[in-house]
Parts: C-alpha cells; sequence; structure tokens
C-alpha cells in the first residue's frame, strides 16, 4: 500500500507518497480500504510541526471512509465488505487501521466522500453541543468559524435542536452562505463589533452558548457576547492560544469549558453511540448534510493544503481515491 508521510517538519514538500507494508490489524481494529479522506486544519499544524503531541515520522489524515478489508480479533459488528467510516490517524492512504469502538457503519444513502467529510467535524460540533453545552431548543448559540467542517456541521445540529444561531467568519462571501444555510445572524469578526451585534440581536440577552475556535483574537468579544449563566465551550485556537478574561465573568455566573473529542472520557461513552443512534438517521434520511466545498484525487493532497491555509472554502475538502491516480 502508499500513504502520504512526513518525516521532517516543514511545508507541503515534506509530505511525500511512500510505499509501506499492509497494515494488519490488532486486536479490536480494522483494515479498511480507503475510497475517500477528509481534510482538517490539524493536519496542516502537524505537518508544519506545531502541533502537540506528534512524533515523527507519520502518516498524514485524520478521518476517512471506506470498506473493511480485514477484521481483527475481538471485533463484533463489522465484517469484510462492509462500508464504515470514522476517525483515523494515517487516513490518507491506499490503507488505514481504525479502531472498531470509533468506526460507524455507513448508511446506505451516503457516498464514500459524503462520509469521509463527517467523522472530525461533526462529532466534534455534536460534543460540542450536545455532550458538553447540552443545547435545548430556544438557547442562543454563536458559532466561531462557522464556514469551518466544525462550524457547517454545528450550523445544522443547532438548528435541529431549536436554538437560534449565529456564526461568525472572517470573509463576507462566507458568511452568506452560512445565512443561506440557515444562520439567523452573521457577523464578520475582522469588521464588526461581535460583542454590540450579539446584544442587539438578542434584545439585550446575550447567548446561552459560544463556541469557541478562534482563539486568541476573537476571545474577548465572544466573551463580552455571553449572556447570564452561559457557556464558553473551547474547542481551538486558530487565531492564538493566549486568551485573557476578567474575572468578573463570575457576575453572568459564566462557564468556560474546555474540550477535545481525542482525550475525551465522554467521547468513546456518550458521544459515538448517541451519534451514530441519533445523528446517521438523520444524515440517511437527508435532514442532515455533510458540507462538501472541493473534492481532489488523493495525488493533489498539497493543493488540499494550500486549501485550507487560504481559508476560502466552506465545509470540507475531500480527498479521493481514484482508480489510477498517480502522485508527485
Amino acid at each position: 500500500m502508499k500513504a502520504w508521510m512526513v518525516r521532517g517538519f516543514g511545508g507541503p514538500e515534506v509530505m511525500q507518497w511512500e510505499e509501506l507494508p499492509d497494515p494488519q490489524p490488532g486486536p479490536g481494529q480494522l483494515r479498511v480500504a480507503v475510497k475517500a479522506s477528509g481534510i482538517n486544519f490539524a493536519e496542516t499544524r502537524m505537518r508544519a510541526g506545531t502541533y502537540t503531541g506528534i512524533a515523527l515520522p507519520f502518516a498524514m489524515g485524520m478521518e476517512s471512509a471506506g470498506i473493511v478489508e480485514a477484521v481483527g480479533e475481538g471485533v463484533t459488528g463489522f465484517k469484510v465488505g462492509d462500508r464504515v467510516f470514522g476517525r483515523a490517524r494515517g487516513s490518507h492512504a491506499e490503507k488505514v487501521l481504525m479502531v472498531a469502538n470509533v468506526a460507524m457503519p455507513m448508511p446506505a444513502e451516503l457516498s464514500f466522500v459524503e462520509a469521509a467529510a463527517i467523522p472530525v467535524g461533526w462529532q466534534t460540533a455534536w460534543h460540542a453541543l450536545v455532550i458538553v453545552a447540552n443545547a435545548q431548543p430556544g438557547q442562543r448559540v454563536l458559532i466561531e468559524a462557522v464556514a469551518s467542517s466544525v462550524g457547517s456541521a454545528a450550523l445544522q445540529i443547532a438548528k435541529h435542536r431549536g436554538c437560534w444561531v449565529a456564526g461568525t467568519a472572517s470573509r463576507d462571501e462566507k458568511l452568506a452562505k452560512a445565512k443561506a444555510a440557515g444562520a439567523d445572524a452573521v457577523y464578520n469578526y475582522k469588521t464588526d463589533d461581535v460583542a454590540a451585534r450579539v446584544k442587539a440581536d438578542t434584545a439585550g440577552a446575550g447567548l446561552d452558548i459560544g463556541l469557541m475556535t478562534i482563539g486568541e483574537e476573537t476571545a474577548a468579544s465572544l466573551i463580552a457576547s455571553m449572556g447570564n449563566d452561559g457557556k464558553v465551550v473551547m474547542y481551538g485556537s486558530t487565531g492564538g492560544r493566549q486568551v485573557c478574561f476578567d474575572l468578573g465573568i463570575g457576575e453572568r455566573n459564566l462557564s468556560l469549558i474546555g474540550m477535545s473529542i481525542t482525550s475525551s472520557p465522554r467521547y468513546l461513552t456518550e458521544t459515538v453511540p448517541t451519534f451514530i443512534a441519533q445523528a446517521l438517521p438523520l444524515f440517511a434520511a437527508g435532514r442532515f448534510k455533510a458540507v462538501v466545498d472541493t473534492v481532489l484525487p488523493m495525488a493533489e493532497l498539497a493543493r488540499a493544503h494550500a486549501m485550507v491555509d487560504d481559508r476560502r472554502h466552506f465545509g470540507k475538502v475531500v480527498l479521493e481515491n481514484r482508480s489510477g491516480a498517480t502522485t508527485t
């Protein structure tokens, strides 16, 4: 098999399409023939060496969809030939090992490209809104970076749960797409006074839930936008990691909650089973839809990274293993 490997941190040129032995599934694992894999912003930081906890060498990719080729000892619920998708490190490859307890059966209505756009973004959004914040009908939610894969998923989840939803982005064309997708309000965090706009749009009440993924650049305005007893759920730092706040937030009874689906003990016990039971039927029914901006052949990983770094896409960039594709 072949996979995109990184053996030294740097720019896109450090990613090399290499021949590797076929991975052999251990206990609790599946070997999956990758048909499509999603691109995530975190991968550009992994490649560059600025992502915590990544050791060289490693195979690129965090999520994929494909067909089960082999089943490890102790695996139940999956067999050779099943269509599956899920989070799996090393997914930008022809084959990948996927832990069976995070793998999900693909609804027949989904293509491999659509399925590959779901695991990281949608499960992060689900964990934040459903498991951590417990979003309820009528609550006011603000989603930072609403055009991202997490943000575009969070918009659909929050609307499904009956929330009033606002979104932020740095480009007006992204905000227009978010508005068309159902956002009740949209703000350009580069040019708008977000806190003032939120207060005006909520009759002074402020937000019940704020999803913080930009970090330092927008933290002050997001915290200022929160209403009494609001929850700020923090899961990203694309705009800087150092966030400061005034302890006066106690007067508004705010909760600042950090989260990561990679390390959360609630991910396997709550997020995965509720996502399979509640979200997958909504995908099958067409009520949830993976937002795919661009599909590229697996050979064009460097181009995909450039697109993610440029931040003009709305939703997901997906790589597809196409028959006869070559890489350079």
